[in-house]
């Protein structure tokens, strides 16, 4: 799953961006401090960077530039309530793919994500198929057999798991994890409810119930 770090110390902004990418089907995590933000922006496990300019214990023109200086090509969107010219130039020339003034709408934000992901990742790593069904992953679209299917972010994000590990039983217990990010609770039938909207969706036959143990794609 994409993975997308947001380097903002107001919670209230970091709250608000993290369930809407959560929403859209992408991984967010929050770093509140400069020098955390680029610690984990240098791990390699992130696939963009959301990052305020106000940040504390290191600016984020600072974190930009240690962060390029390192050889990094990570694709990053500064986020400022500055909107100065002269701002904005140090950005981009600092090493920003992007550069959104605060306020701004989600979808305004959402739309950037995009773009700067597509930019930076080649074609071949965000289509993932398996026989005749297709998910782009950066555009967080579906089809099957040419025809583009309606699919909501939980159910694009279970999709996404059977697609990455067919032929493997995945557990109810494996896919609440994964999907939903909840423990396992026995009295829950989340994950049959959506497999049933997935198969729907996808056709009757592509997962396949194991007794006792889970499901199957193909």
């Amino acid at each position: 799953m994409t993975r997308i770090l947001i380097a903002e110390d107001e919670p209230h902004i970091s709250a608000f961006v993290r369930r809407g990418l959560e929403s859209a089907g992408y991984e967010a995590v929050i770093a509140e401090e400069g020098d955390t933000a680029l610690e984990m922006a240098q791990s390699g496990d992130v696939d963009l960077l959301l990052l305020d300019i106000g940040l504390p214990e290191m600016d984020g023109f600072e974190v930009l530039r240690r962060l390029r200086g390192s050889g990094s090509t990570l694709p990053v969107i500064m986020l400022t309530a500055r909107t100065s010219t002269h701002d904005t130039v140090e950005g981009l020339d600092a090493g920003a793919n992007d550069y959104v003034p605060k306020p701004f709408t989600f979808e305004e934000l959402l739309a950037r994500v995009r773009s700067r992901l597509r930019e930076a990742t080649p074609r071949k790593n965000y289509l993932l198929s398996r026989d005749d069904v297709v998910l782009d992953l950066l555009a967080r679209r579906a089809t099957v057999g040419g025809r583009e299917i309606e699919l909501s972010a939980r159910e694009f994000t279970l999709a996404e798991q059977f697609l990455r590990h067919p032929g493997e039983v995945l557990t109810r217990e494996w896919l609440l994890s994964e999907v939903w990010g909840m423990n396992f609770d026995p009295g829950s039938n989340v994950v049959d409810v959506y497999v049933r909207y997935l198969r729907g969706k996808l056709g009757h036959d592509r997962i396949t119930t194991v007794r006792g143990a889970g499901y199957r794609w193909g």
